[in-house]
């Protein structure tokens, strides 16, 4: 080999060595950007999960009108599955409504009736809002004056109007922004992370877009969390998409996070789902429920301080023989009321009349013993009623009345020995009442009360009688009735 074919040689391989140094120079001048990875432990949770209702009504409607009928083919919403009593609703121009009942598939009814008429196919729609609040970990540190970037899936267009928005999939449908604004967002958490310039921005079919930048120069890592959760506006949940939908099966959408650094370049990203659904209604009748029951005492029973000296049965209080004047029989019959009411109860007494010498009419309030008449008896000096209770002071005071002492709970309107509030009773010895008489169109006075629901609340009433020494002989009776009344 000749020189000259040495020396071309060499300078091609003296050129080759040159050339690779200039490029593992260029190399490690700029090495090669990392690619970007996915955000972990990321999730979307929906507050309110529940699928707005959005439909159409069906034929006019006039002002006044509270049952509303609505389309069955076409909508978001064919019938009511997704319309609850409770919801607020707008008919056509009628705004803040509110569900009363839902009659069936195709009608509910309003609380109120519309204020404006309305059209056929006027929009119907309730919306549905709640706080999203979206939680992410970082896998590379987002630098300084690099941000985070969350999307949110909104429709083509009205997407910032406050009312639910539908379309026939969910890559044209979304949620509406309900004109909320960085106040109504918060950033919180990761670690270095300083957070700072917020941007919202109203979407237009390419999705809602939230912006918040990172100044720490050290590098934000760790778990933030975004929340949107205004005070008085939250995200608007869609309607259900008008074709393709099953009801009870949940339309899903993507939520998109990204971190960027300054130059807008991504560094991480991920994609979540979520699945907004129809909420189901639990419903359930309680049927109203009301009883009374009347018991029977054994003589010699005890209660309102006296003892009872016949044995009495549900349906009758048999004395028998009154063989002593001015002296006092005495007999025991209980009271059991139960009601689900949430007014609760009253329970009355009254009597057809006085007790008449077999069975006449005893005329007035006044009749005694010379109209062949045991009369009410008056308690004492100071005159007992039959809506006002006196101590019984003896039995010189002739005639028939009763009291009463709670057995479970403390339902009786008055009691044999004074109640807190009963201030007509001052000794407490045999606190007293007459009967309502109706002969003598008196008013049936409750015994019995309470202002709620009562679970077998017990009294006893206690009646007693007594007559004078020419009380004429013979066989009297009267009829005694309880009333109760649940108040629904």
């Amino acid at each position: 080999m000749t020189n000259d074919k040495l020396q071309k040689r060499l300078v091609k391989v003296v050129l080759i060595l040159f050339l690779a140094s200039l490029l593992q120079g260029i190399s490690l001048h700029r090495p090669t950007k990392l690619d970007s990875a996915n955000l972990t432990s990321a999730s979307a949770t929906l507050a309110n999960s529940r699928l707005s209702f959005y439909g159409k009504v069906n034929g006019a409607h006039t002002a006044g009108d509270t049952t509303i009928a609505i389309d069955t083919s076409g909508n978001a919403d064919n019938n009511t599955s997704n319309l609850f009593p409770g919801d607020t609703v707008s008919v056509g121009i009628n705004g803040g409504r509110t569900v009363g009942t839902i009659i069936d598939s195709s009608n509910f009814a309003l609380s109120a009736g519309l204020t404006v008429s309305v059209a056929d196919q006027d929009a119907i729609y309730a919306t549905q809002s709640g706080a999203l609040t979206v939680t992410f970990t970082i896998t590379n540190a987002i630098p300084a004056n690099g941000y985070v970037l969350v999307t949110i899936p909104d429709p083509a267009s009205g997407g910032n109007d406050g009312a639910p928005d539908t379309a026939a999939s969910v890559a044209d449908n979304g949620f509406d922004l309900n004109g909320m604004a960085t106040t109504d967002i918060s950033t919180t958490g990761g670690t270095n992370c300083t957070w700072g310039t917020e941007t919202l921005t109203a979407g237009s079919g390419s999705g809602h877009t939230y912006k918040v930048v990172t100044t720490n120069a050290t590098g934000c890592t760790g778990t933030p969390t975004v929340t949107f959760d205004g005070t008085t506006k939250d995200l608007v949940n869609p309607a259900p998409v008008t074709s393709g939908h099953t009801q009870g099966t949940a339309d899903v959408y993507t939520i998109d996070v990204d971190t960027k650094d300054s130059a807008d370049q991504i560094i991480d990203s991920v994609d979540i789902k979520v699945a907004p659904v129809e909420a189901v209604l639990v419903s359930a009748t309680v049927e109203e429920t009301l009883s009374f029951a009347v018991s029977a005492s054994a003589s010699a029973s005890t209660a309102c301080g006296i003892t009872s000296d016949v044995t009495t049965t549900v349906t009758s209080i048999p004395w028998g023989a009154l063989s002593t004047a001015d002296s006092f029989s005495e007999a025991i019959q209980s009271l059991t009321v139960a009601t689900n009411a949430d007014g609760g109860y009253t329970l009355k007494i009254e009597e057809n009349d006085q007790m008449g010498k077999d069975g006449v009419t005893c005329t007035g309030a006044s009749a005694d013993e010379a109209s062949n008449c045991i009369k009410d008896t008056v308690c004492g000096g100071t005159a007992c009623t039959e809506s006002a209770a006196r101590d019984w002071t003896g039995a010189t005071y002739n005639g028939l009345g009763f009291s009463l002492a709670d057995l479970t709970g403390s339902d009786a309107v008055f009691d044999y020995d004074g109640k807190a509030a009963e201030t007509t009773c001052t000794t407490g010895t045999f606190c007293a009442r007459q009967i309502a008489d109706q002969e003598a169109t008196e008013t049936k006075a409750s015994i019995m009360s309470a202002s709620g629901p009562s679970n077998n609340s017990r009294v006893n009433i206690c009646y007693r009688i007594s007559i004078s020494s020419t009380q004429p002989a013979g066989y009297y009776y009267n009829k005694v009735k309880y009333t109760a009344t649940a108040i629904f």
